[in-house]
């Protein structure tokens, strides 16, 4: 029982309350307490037998604790059973669905037994809803609508890709005149590895009240849009021909903070914030932060044109979109204890990518002088090695040809670039690593990395990866649970426990800042954090443009809480290299 898994029973329990009507403050205390156990880096099912340290956690009271201890030793909880045995699982998707509410789930299992979308579309098609209060033929058609475009549209989106769509419909907006600022909101500004739907917020002199309509008709008659699904006063919405569902909204500068800070989320965040405005005397909404009771002749509005003056006014630090998750950031910016977070500026080397000597696409020259370009001050080539046959992998021979070809290109750069020889070596099942110790000798950087039998069991693969983490060249762990994100899961070992070998060997883990992989994740990175794990920051680049990526591998880092400090290359490139483990 892990803490996703907990968090989505949590969840799924405030979504039947929900459907039975229970009391609003219940319904959150689940939601909230859903929110916190998702965002734990230790794994919450070690800690029933004590559960005053569960009651240690922001939204975790005594009783909540007590259903975490069902859940874990059970895999259920009284009320979660006395609910699905009133209602049925499959409801619960019914609320996913345009407006459909827990009343109108209600009503529809009372009065027709209807209890997943497949029944409601057979009842709907049938004519049965019409015979319910309210259901109208045109209620019915919006459902039956809803029900194609949720089909459609469940899907989530990788960062790299959502914003990609993002930019081209920002530059489409762009075209007409008066548009000044566009910006990203929802899970793609709060730097999420995959998203569901874009929200972008945009304004200038076209945006205003006087003037909105005629932007409105030029968002809603962009060539890239699929389908039209609504058209406003000021928002248009539509999907691509991917599915994926946009949300344009023209503002009025003056609202612009406050619509930003609403719409960027999360909604834990922003609940927690609400509370927080409402206890000052102030309602915090999309159009403004204002007085609830404002004297005569006061102005009610008291901030909205930007977040700063909305965070300071609440008298808080600006927090960073990425840290906006419900996970400590408020109390801290109450503090004012806000890390100083990583930026992609502080990065100054890249010691993971491949080159035509394998699976990349150029030669080490050219993937010098491209990180040269990009302000790096070092680099390590690290190519596969054997075990990777579809890669071309090297063998020890092919190896030490490759690091003298480093070496030549190191100093042909004459200084201007480090270029380090290395290798990403391939984990083999019983845990040792692809190459000699002879061949580690001669290289400055070695990362190793799982590339095969991700289905062992649970303590094979621990003690797989425990076993090559003795090897005394070993210094990079390399994207550490193997996963690829909305494609392949994580293989399953015990984190905690090889994080904590690396501590003690001092050995490095690796995010790998690839989108497709993001890996370790966002919790991960914390857990290794607190554990004391030594961080390194890599693209894993196969080719020039892939250098890029890395801004997508700092945005996972922000969302850690991580600072300069906790990254290894961050540092020049001589201090790099002594903060690697020492080699035998």
């Amino acid at each position: 029982m892990d803490n996703a898994t907990l968090a989505r029973l949590l969840d799924e329990t405030a979504a039947l309350l929900e459907i039975d009507s229970a009391d609003p403050f219940r319904i959150r205390s689940y939601r909230r307490a859903a929110e916190a156990v998702e965002q734990q880096t230790q794994p919450l099912a070690g800690m029933i037998d004590d559960p005053k340290q569960l009651q240690t956690i922001g939204g975790i009271g005594k009783g909540m604790a007590a259903n975490i201890v069902d859940l874990v030793r059970t895999g259920s909880m009284p009320l979660r059973d006395e609910l699905l045995t009133k209602y049925r699982p499959s409801m619960l998707e019914l609320l996913r669905l345009p407006s459909m509410g827990p009343k109108t789930v209600a009503l529809l299992w009372s009065a027709l037994q209807v209890s997943n979308i497949d029944e409601l579309e057979a009842a709907a098609k049938a004519g049965h809803l019409n015979t319910l209060p309210r259901f109208g033929q045109k209620q019915v058609d919006k459902i039956l609508k809803g029900i194609e475009d949720h089909r459609k549209n469940t899907g989530r989106f990788r960062i790299d890709v959502a914003e990609d769509w993002a930019d081209r419909i920002a530059a489409l907006i762009r075209e007409f005149p008066g548009v000044e600022t566009i910006t990203y909101a929802g899970s793609l500004r709060r730097g999420r590895e995959s998203v569901g739907d874009l929200d972008l917020l945009v304004t200038g002199p076209a945006c205003e009240p006087a003037v909105v309509s005629a932007a409105v008709e030029h968002v809603a008659a962009l060539p890239i849009i699929s389908q039209l699904l609504a058209k406003g006063q000021n928002k248009v919405s539509f999907t691509l021909r991917n599915n994926l569902q946009v949300d344009v909204r023209l503002l009025p500068r003056a609202s612009y903070g406050a619509a930003l800070q609403y719409f960027t989320g999360s909604k834990m965040h922003n609940v927690t914030l609400r509370q927080r405005a409402i206890r000052m005397g102030y309602t915090l909404s999309e159009y403004a932060l204002a007085r609830i009771e404002p004297e005569e002749g006061q102005n009610p509005i008291v901030a909205g044109a930007t977040e700063d003056e909305i965070y300071g006014a609440l008298g808080m630090q600006c927090i960073p979109p990425e840290l906006r998750e419900n996970c400590g950031e408020i109390e801290a910016a109450i503090k004012h204890e806000l890390p100083s977070l990583i930026t992609l500026a502080d990065i100054r080397g890249d010691v993971h990518m491949h080159t035509v000597a394998t699976d990349g696409t150029c030669t080490i020259r050219e993937m010098a002088e491209a990180a040269l370009a990009r302000g790096r001050g070092y680099i390590a080539i690290t190519d596969h090695s054997k075990n990777l046959a579809m890669t071309n992998g090297l063998d020890d021979a092919r190896a030490q040809e490759h690091i003298r070809a480093i070496r030549q290109v190191d100093a042909e750069m004459e200084g201007r670039i480090r270029v380090f020889a290395g290798i990403e070596v391939d984990i083999l099942q019983a845990g040792d690593l692809d190459l000699s110790d002879e061949t580690f000798a001669q290289m400055d950087v070695v990362v190793a990395s799982v590339h095969s039998h991700f289905q062992l069991p649970v303590e094979e693969q621990t003690e797989r990866i425990l076993r090559a983490l003795e090897n005394p060249y070993l210094q990079i762990l390399g994207h550490p649970t193997g996963r690829k994100v909305l494609k392949r899961d994580a293989h399953h070992y015990d984190l905690h426990t090889v994080l904590k070998r690396c501590v003690e060997l001092g050995i490095a883990v690796e995010h790998n800042a690839a989108p497709a992989r993001a890996d370790l994740s966002d919790s991960n990175l914390r857990l290794a954090k607190e554990l004391g794990c030594k961080i390194s920051v890599n693209t894993d680049a196969h080719a020039v443009a892939d250098m890029d990526r890395l801004r997508f591998g700092i945005t996972q880092l922000r969302r850690a809480w991580l600072t300069k400090a906790d990254v290894l290359n961050t540092l020049e490139a001589d201090a790099f290299l002594a903060s690697l483990r020492p080699r035998p």
